[in-house]
């Protein structure tokens, strides 16, 4: 093997850095695999990125809220579905129903020859027409009728219709009050919720709240208050029998019957003359009766089985009443049933 001696000027270029190529700034990376899922990871950093420096060019001004409000729109998926509150609202809840009727019925405090009497009425027209039951103020000397608000009124009776318990009365001296709403009771079916207002033993505004158990029910009462079947009947149970059928009244000229609206709404003595309103707000019965087995009627208390006048029969009957009414009944007691008057 010969070896060979470089002279000096062989290879200039070792004298001469700048001929050589400059080293590479970074180390060489291997080829990147293909696929879906590397492009994906490689985006990712630079998106992050431009987001960062988005937000940072606008954090010190008034447009960072706007900013922020927009990735978070962008990063809430589908929008929302646009909503009301509840609370806007009371319609269709024993509550907005007794906010909006009560100031529509009144208590009815009533003196006769034989003592007082409570009862309730309806407000129908803005001058002081109120309906309520004949039972309720039958005999009355003396009529006072006490408004939500607590205040008083005297009134006169106007027409009364035994035959189905119901009478007109008229305030004095009034004017501005607020009538109520008369519904359709043709319409009503069975389990449809109610509300009862009233004044049960005086209490002025009570609501209770049920819904209608059944509809057409046959109930038999008394005339009038004194002729309350408990102050009648002689031994034996209640409700009593006659001939064979069960009654609790008198089966002579003294009682009246009539198709009825039965609801479970809690009703007591002084609820009579009241109202029964649906889930609008309208009146669709005027509560006159209840069942009790207990054997007086100072006892007698709700049982879940209570008995509405239609609220129909009432409209029906209304011009007749206005005109003084029919003022003596008939004998209506060979159909059976079972009512308490209150």
């Amino acid at each position: 093997m010969t070896d060979r001696f470089r002279l000096d000027g062989d290879y200039p270029q070792e004298n001469d850095p700048s001929s050589y190529p400059p080293p590479p700034g970074y180390l060489p990376q291997p080829p990147a695999p293909e696929g879906p899922s590397h492009a994906a990871r490689a985006r990712r950093p630079v998106g992050l990125l431009v987001a960062v420096a988005l937000a940072a060019a606008v954090v010190g001004g008034g447009t960072a809220a706007a900013v922020q409000q927009l990735l978070v729109d962008r990063t809430a998926g589908p929008a929302g579905i646009s909503g009301t509150n509840v609370s806007r609202s009371s319609s269709g809840t024993v509550s907005g129903v007794a906010e909006q009727v009560s100031p529509s019925v009144v208590r009815i405090d009533t003196r006769t020859g034989s003592g007082q009497g409570t009862g309730s009425g309806v407000v129908i027209t803005a001058d002081g027409e109120i309906v309520t039951n004949n039972h309720v103020v039958s005999g009355a000397s003396e009529i006072q009728v006490t408004m939500s608000d607590g205040k008083k009124y005297t009134a006169k009776t106007v027409g009364t219709d035994p035959d189905k318990d119901l009478a007109l009365i008229k305030l004095q001296g009034a004017g501005g009050l607020r009538p109520a709403a008369l519904g359709n009771s043709d319409g009503l079916k069975v389990g449809d919720e109610v509300v009862a207002i009233g004044s049960p033993d005086r209490l002025t505004g009570t609501v209770t709240s049920g819904i209608v158990s059944a509809l057409n029910r046959e109930v038999n009462v008394p005339k009038s208050e004194q002729q309350s079947p408990q102050r009648q009947r002689s031994g034996g149970g209640w409700p009593f029998s006659y001939d064979g059928r069960q009654f609790n009244g008198t089966t002579g000229s003294d009682t009246t019957s009539y198709k009825a609206i039965q609801t479970d709404a809690s009703l007591n003595p002084g609820n009579s003359g009241g109202a029964l309103v649906n889930m609008n707000g309208e009146i669709v019965g005027m509560p006159s009766a209840i069942y009790s087995p207990a054997g007086d009627s100072g006892s007698a208390g709700s049982v879940g089985l209570g008995f509405a006048i239609p609220v129909n029969t009432i409209k029906v009957d209304l011009p007749s009443l206005r005109k003084g009414g029919s003022g003596n009944g008939s004998d209506n007691s060979s159909s059976g049933g079972f009512g308490t008057q209150f």
